[in-house]
């Protein structure tokens, strides 16, 4: 059955090459190359420079805040350090569901939609819920809309609002899957779905290799890289005292981190007597990122719950690692432990072990480079099989379908 969708979202590449919201880029152009009508309806943005169409995906961008100050709803911008709900963003809430239900509301009308998409539950999902009205809802969630749900109540009535009204809901990760049912989610009507990669844009790129580490300026020194937004659940302080442990038996070894955040201060102030060894290079493209692991010895995703709880689904930069045949060194935070088959396809280590992870680390890096290709090889032939974004795109066209059925 074809469909016309309308995905609400709060969080969408902003420009080509955007760390923002990046997994959604994929998912909508994946649900389009499957033959459906796809319209994407997110706040605006002042960086925003995407054309009315692109690949299949038609945008509709909504305005909601009086004043500059208040552009802080989605792509990030309302939590700080990713645990708690900045002032503004509680200001700028009511008016930017009331836009972004109307906006999804007039989209689906007047493009007679056939499903509502929402993705996070909120405020996404429940944007999608008000304004479905009759038609079909599937729900997909990413992480920290689970967390708020379960840490605020307005935000919990709110989850289990949505998730009354869905037909489907899938979750990135067991994990998050678990979680939702305890907030309302029907546990007969949600399933794991994690996120898929381009095989071909992530991918083993030895050329580029002393490019990279020129740019760098790394030399041909042991290179650990991670990447993502400075906030705790990320754990980048435990992979810094990491690197502090390992650097006695691997003099020369470098850390690289991409990523910009409200920890930065505070993990620079962390890493100032590592300062030959630890480098932190800012936001970079999501080519760049995937040109960057493929040039390192080893990734590490060293994720944790923060404390308050807070913790990734499935972190998509740990997916994309792998598939450029890198060595990836992990925590079991999340949907870590479902992704990676310990001493097959990576290593995992307890969270918030910095010991722990530096011993996996140097272990990685003194191993000859044929046991590194080996292990880096067997982790992109896992993402080959289970984790292309054709596959994403099919398995949500089931969802709307069995959201669309005659039981709905």
């Amino acid at each position: 059955m074809r469909h016309v969708v309308v995905m609400v979202a709060t969080s969408y590449p902003r420009f080509p090459g955007d760390g923002v919201g990046s997994f959604m880029e994929p998912i909508a152009r994946s649900v389009a190359a499957r033959g459906h009508e796809v319209h994407l309806v997110a706040p605006w943005h002042p960086a925003i420079t995407r054309g009315k169409e692109e690949h299949g995906v038609f945008f509709h961008f909504f305005h909601y805040a009086p004043v500059p100050s208040l552009n802080v709803f989605g792509y990030a911008g309302g939590l700080r350090a990713d645990t708690d709900l900045k002032l503004s963003a509680w200001l700028a809430a009511p008016l930017a569901l009331a836009a972004g239900w109307f906006k999804a509301w007039r989209v689906a009308t007047k493009r007679r939609a056939t499903v509502m998409h929402g993705h996070w539950v909120v405020p996404g999902g429940v944007m999608a819920a008000a304004a479905a009205g009759r038609l079909p809802l599937v729900l997909s969630l990413h992480g920290s809309d689970v967390y708020v749900a379960e840490r605020h109540a307005a935000a919990r009535r709110a989850a289990r609002y949505a998730f009354g009204r869905a037909g489907w809901v899938t979750a990135c990760s067991d994990d998050l899957r678990t979680r939702a049912c305890a907030l309302g989610a029907a546990a007969d009507r949600i399933e794991t779905l994690p996120y898929g990669v381009d095989v071909e844009r992530f991918a083993p790129a030895p050329e580029a290799r002393a490019e990279v580490r020129r740019v760098l300026e790394v030399g041909d020194a042991p290179l650990i890289f991670t990447a993502g937004r400075l906030v705790r659940k990320k754990g980048f302080e435990f992979l810094i005292d990491a690197v502090r442990t390992i650097r006695r038996d691997v003099p020369d070894v470098r850390l690289v981190i991409a990523g910009e955040g409200d920890l930065g201060e505070d993990l620079r102030a962390r890493a100032a007597d590592l300062a030959e060894h630890v480098r932190f290079v800012g936001n970079v493209p999501q080519d760049m990122v995937g040109r960057m692991s493929a040039a390192a010895d080893v990734v590490a995703v060293p994720s944790v719950h923060d404390d308050q709880g807070n913790v990734d689904g499935l972190p998509n930069f740990a997916l994309e690692a792998m598939a450029t045949a890198t060595p990836l060194v992990a925590t079991r935070a999340g949907g870590l432990s479902s992704l990676i088959d310990n001493d097959r396809t990576g290593l995992l280590v307890p969270e918030r072990d910095a010991a722990a992870l530096g011993e996996a680390l140097r272990a990685v890096l003194q191993w000859p480079a044929a046991r590194r290709r080996e292990m880096g090889e067997r982790g992109r032939a896992r993402i080959r099989t289970d984790f292309g974004w054709p596959r994403v795109g099919d398995r949500l066209e089931a969802a709307y379908d069995r959201a669309s059925g005659p039981a709905m």
